[in-house]
């Protein structure tokens, strides 16, 4: 089975898991932010580049 028993390291180790996880989510977290505001500036931009009858 998984074993997690780290032994004396446990206090470094889980420690820097969490914060690992965390990073990785506001890293994802960041692009996905950052995917948006591109996505509704390119819309912003067609629309102005449209010709206007």
């Amino acid at each position: 089975m998984l074993d997690l028993d780290m032994g004396k390291y446990a206090a470094y180790v889980w420690p820097a898991w969490g914060i690992s996880a965390v990073v990785l989510v506001a890293l994802a977290a960041r692009a996905l932010v950052a995917a948006r505001r591109w996505k509704a500036e390119l819309a912003r931009l067609e629309a102005d580049k449209a010709p206007r009858s």
